[in-house]
C-alpha cells in the first residue's frame, strides 16, 4: 500500500569507530552505528579503499585498448579496459595517465574526465574516475608491479560492444565507463 508521503531517509548516527587491519589495498574499519527510526545498535564493516581510475583508451583508428589479467576475487581471467590506484597525492587524471602508461605503454594528450561512480557505497569509501583518452598510440613498453601480469590487446569499438553483450566483459566499472561513451544497449533487445 502506497504512503502518502514519503519516508524521510536520514543518515545513521555514529556512536564510535574503531580501526581494524590494514590489508594493503583497504584499511577496514567498524563504525558503530544506531538506526534512525527504532535507535537499534549496528556495527557495520567499511572498507577505507583508494579512489580508482578506470581508462577507455581509444587509438586514431578506433581500436580500443584492452587488458587481460587474472583476477583473484573470481579467480578467472578478465578482459578489461586498463585502470587502477589513485596514489597519495596523485590527482585522478594523473593516476589515469600513468596506469594507462604502466598496464599498456600507450600514451596520449586527448583526455576528458567521464565522471566517477560509487563502487559499492554499502560498505566502500571511494570512487572510480572514468576518463576517455583518445588518439592514444604505443610510445613505452609496460611497467608493470611486481604482482601484475597483464596481456595489452586492441579490439574494434563494435567487437568490444559485442564482448559486453555476450558477456566476455564482466567488470562492472568497465561497463560503467564504457557506457559513458557508447550506446551498450542491445540490438537484440527491444526497448519498452
Amino acid at each position: 500500500m502506497p504512503q502518502d508521503r514519503p519516508r524521510e531517509i536520514r543518515p545513521w548516527p555514529i556512536q564510535s569507530t574503531r580501526e581494524g587491519p590494514d590489508l594493503r589495498l583497504f584499511r577496514v574499519r567498524f563504525d558503530a552505528l544506531q538506526h534512525p527510526q527504532d535507535h537499534r545498535d549496528f556495527e557495520a564493516t567499511v572498507l577505507e579503499t583508494p579512489d580508482w581510475a578506470n581508462i577507455v583508451a581509444v587509438t586514431s583508428s578506433r581500436q580500443i585498448v584492452l587488458v587481460r589479467q587474472f583476477r583473484f576475487g573470481s579467480r578467472e581471467v578478465s578482459l578489461e579496459i586498463p585502470g587502477g590506484l589513485v596514489d597519495p597525492g596523485e590527482n585522478p587524471l594523473e593516476a589515469a595517465q600513468r596506469e594507462l602508461r604502466e598496464e599498456t605503454g600507450y600514451t596520449g594528450d586527448r583526455w576528458t574526465s567521464l565522471g566517477c561512480v560509487q563502487p559499492n557505497p554499502a560498505f566502500h569509501t571511494n570512487r572510480c574516475h572514468h576518463f576517455l583518452a583518445q588518439d592514444v598510440e604505443p610510445t613505452d613498453g609496460q611497467s608493470l608491479d611486481p604482482f601484475e601480469d597483464v596481456e595489452v590487446v586492441t579490439s574494434p569499438v563494435e567487437e568490444v560492444l559485442r564482448k559486453v553483450h555476450r558477456g566476455e566483459i564482466q567488470n562492472s566499472l568497465v561497463v560503467t565507463a564504457l557506457s559513458r561513451v557508447f550506446d551498450l544497449r542491445d540490438p537484440r533487445v527491444v526497448a519498452p
